[in-house]
């Protein structure tokens, strides 16, 4: 398996849980005005860190299983996992903080009626 076939199959998680939480939050522009922001920088760091730690020579790639095309340093492939953070962790945070009986946030209360 490739990286790049690997990162697919996260990316394709990671979607389909996003346009989930999407459809049923219905988040704000500046909800997703946030995440693209969040998105550039975490990829903007990932092509400077990881290039850093390429240079340093802390990790390497298999080169057979890799796509060919970098920036900087670092192959694109590796640019899948901030998408996926971007995409996992505001889709679960919308989710998840939407469940009844949560105990904190946006005036929730528990089982009790306590905030």
């Amino acid at each position: 398996m490739t990286y790049a076939q690997l990162a697919l199959v996260f990316l394709a998680g990671a979607s389909a849980l996003a346009l989930v939480a999407g459809l049923l939050t219905r988040p704000s522009r500046q909800w997703w005005r946030s995440s693209l922001v969040v998105a550039a920088l975490l990829l903007g760091m990932t092509v400077v860190f990881d290039s850093v730690m390429i240079a340093v020579d802390l990790f390497d790639y298999d080169t057979s299983a890799l796509l060919g095309p970098r920036l900087l340093l670092v192959p694109v492939e590796d640019l899948a996992w901030p998408l996926v953070a971007v995409l996992v962790l505001p889709a679960l945070w919308e989710l998840l903080g939407r469940l009844p009986g949560r105990l904190h946030g946006r005036g929730g209360r528990d089982a009790r009626g306590n905030p």
